[in-house]
């Protein structure tokens, strides 16, 4: 679905993504998981368009994307910190986004999970940080794309809130969807994640699915897997 060939981004004389090379295909749940600085929200920013690389090429759904806008409609993205209008309440910014992006099929689940629509007159700048990752949700699976990029998406979230996303996340998954999914709550990736792909030093250090990472650490949970890497306890 996504090819990543010899991905360079260097700010200054930070060198932010070494070379990396990442291919991520349809159904699965892939883990980037990395120390802070590691480089990778500059590797979403970059599949998203927001960052230029500086060398090496990515290819959705087998075309590059380089010069291109349109394939970003086949990218749901979830934020870690969702930023709208203060003054826009949460039904006048899901409209405008139907508006922006009219003549597809909406996926109003989260929506409903989350009654938002019971919210829709309270203003953007007075939603509490769950509230606001909830709308970030909802319009992240709004449009029905075919790849969802998740940055920290149960952060803020209480329980209940935090397992209805995961649930949603896994019905995706069983509809072919490929997940790009980071986060901090190490359990959270164990449950969802197919694969995992770690980043150290704008490298990609390891890209493999997580049964061969806890066969190759020795461990049985993602957390004490990654534990093991970043502590140099295993090669890798």
């Amino acid at each position: 679905m996504i090819e990543l060939n010899g991905i360079s981004k260097r700010f200054g004389k930070l060198q932010v993504l070494d070379g990396v090379n990442l291919t991520m295909k349809a159904g699965q749940c892939v883990a980037l998981i990395g120390p802070n600085g590691c480089g990778k929200t500059t590797l979403i920013k970059t599949i998203l368009g927001m960052v230029h690389p500086d060398a090496g090429t990515i290819k959705f759904l087998g075309k590059e994307i380089l010069g291109a806008w349109q394939y970003r409609q086949q990218i749901g993205y979830m934020p870690q910190i969702g930023r709208y209008p203060d003054a826009a309440s949460i039904g006048q910014i899901i409209a405008m986004m139907k508006d922006i992006r009219s003549g597809v099929g909406y996926d109003e689940s989260l929506i409903d999970t989350f009654q938002l629509s019971s919210l829709y007159g309270k203003r953007s700048g007075t939603l509490s940080g769950g509230t606001r990752q909830k709308l970030s949700a909802a319009l992240a699976f709004l449009f029905q794309p075919q790849m969802l990029i998740l940055d920290e998406p149960t952060a803020g979230l209480d329980p209940v809130s935090a397992e209805q996303l995961r649930e949603k996340i896994q019905t995706e998954l069983g509809r072919g969807k490929l997940v790009l999914i980071t986060s901090h709550i190490l359990s959270d990736l164990d449950e969802l994640a197919t694969d995992v792909a770690f980043m150290q030093e704008g490298k990609l250090r390891i890209f493999q699915s997580i049964d061969q990472l806890k066969t190759m650490t020795g461990e049985s949970r993602l957390q004490r897997a990654i534990a093991a890497i970043m502590q140099n306890q295993v090669a890798v």
